[in-house]
């Protein structure tokens, strides 16, 4: 009964206007109502956590009811298999990293997946890895940078893939990387100007976008005093 309510509810919040201009935004409009992200978390916040119905809602193919399944599933319930049948079904930029910010990242097999993914062919399921990198980097200031350096090898494999999704996926990776402190802060710096000499357009795009804000005043600043 509450999948049913949560579908109706959905399509009552649904809005065709929002739905092409999220399709201007490369949002696939397949199967999608419009909902918005604070809209979505309202329902999740009353839902509450819900393993079961997570997966109902994920089957139904119904964009933001994925994104809903991401935002009230028990990241401790979830398996290898859940996560590897989840991303095949990505056809979406903003499904794949609402499902790793708000899901997969909080998961046991998070550092595994993040780069067993990394090595996909598929656009999305490539670029789920480098999505959970970045949200690994972002979420979790505690861990040792080791942790991290084990990355940059695949970030560096992978910078030469010109595919959208992907490039901006490893950028964001690699940026988030080095505003952890300023020992990664080198690390992902020197990665990125090796990444610079590679013959490769998406490759030098993703090197002088991180250099620029790796470099830049404001982070260094910011890691300077994070560090003292």
């Amino acid at each position: 009964m509450q999948y049913e309510n949560i579908l109706k509810r959905l399509k009552a919040l649904s809005n065709p206007k929002t739905v092409e201009g999220m399709a201007r935004f490369g949002i696939n409009p397949e199967n999608t109502y419009g909902v918005s992200i604070p809209n979505l978390r309202r329902i999740a916040k009353e839902v509450g956590k819900d393993h079961s119905l997570a997966q109902q809602l994920w089957f139904s193919g119904i964009h933001e009811a994925r994104i809903l399944a991401s935002m009230i599933d028990d990241p401790n319930q979830v398996t290898r298999k859940q996560m590897d049948a989840w991303i095949k079904d990505f056809n979406s930029w903003d499904v794949c990293d609402q499902c790793c910010m708000n899901l997969f990242s909080k998961t046991s097999m998070a550092w595994e997946k993040a780069i067993e993914w990394t090595k996909r062919e598929k656009e999305f399921e490539k670029r789920a890895g480098f999505v959970l990198i970045a949200c690994l980097a972002w979420y979790d200031k505690e861990l040792s940078d080791r942790k991290f350096l084990v990355f940059l090898p695949a970030i560096k494999r992978e910078a030469n893939d010109n595919r959208n999704y992907v490039k901006k996926a490893v950028n964001w990776a690699l940026r988030n990387i080095g505003k952890r402190n300023l020992n990664l802060n080198k690390k992902a710096i020197e990665t990125a100007k090796e990444i610079q000499k590679m013959d490769s357009r998406s490759a030098k795009w993703i090197a002088s976008d991180a250099i620029r804000e790796l470099t830049s005043e404001a982070v260094q600043e910011r890691l300077q005093k994070r560090d003292k």
